[in-house]
């Protein structure tokens, strides 16, 4: 991002892809151009997730099978992350496993409580090239987990089990009228 630009003000808002869009489930590809239709995408991703009013989101979200996603995001002590990655990897997770709730733009409706690491490191790059790495803790590292998982065409609810998994999975159908 350049200084003094607000993420996203350049973007166009898209639709999000719902619980049963084949898209979610799918395995996003690597990125290989770094250029102005990455810059768009980026650019489009905050605005889609700002219009949403949501703490992240993954490309997949919005349709598009690259593995990218951005974040506005609070840790645990309220200190507010911003940015994106592409090609993303989580390199370490670590802590103490936390059960914390979770809850998707692209499942609405439902929330459940889900087991994450309290920490969690994640590298690539950002839409010129440049490597990065984000570490983050807490609500954060739950985030940071939750997007990566995204892109592997996977969704929170994958990790809960039993009850749980049955409630939350009942309130994404309640939610999307099926």
């Amino acid at each position: 991002m350049h200084r003094g630009t607000i993420p996203g003000s350049s973007g166009s808002v898209h639709p999000l892809r719902l619980s049963a869009d084949p898209a979610l489930r799918a395995r996003c590809a690597e990125v290989v151009s770094f250029g102005a239709e990455l810059s768009r995408l980026v650019e489009d991703l905050f605005a889609s997730m700002y219009a949403a009013h949501g703490v992240g989101l993954a490309a997949n979200q919005i349709g598009v099978l690259s593995r990218v996603f951005v974040y506005d995001c609070p840790d645990d002590e309220d200190r507010r992350h911003l940015g994106h990655v592409v090609n993303p990897r989580l390199v370490e997770t670590g802590g103490v496993i936390v059960r914390g709730p979770e809850s998707c733009l692209s499942l609405p409706g439902a929330e459940a409580a889900v087991e994450r690491h309290d920490r969690a490191v994640v590298e690539g790059w950002d839409r010129t090239g440049a490597p990065v790495r984000v570490e983050g803790t807490g609500f954060f590292a739950r985030c940071l987990q939750h997007e990566c998982d995204h892109l592997d065409g996977g969704v929170y609810t994958d990790r809960l089990t039993g009850p749980r998994r049955r409630r939350a999975l009942r309130a994404v159908r309640r939610a999307s009228g099926a």
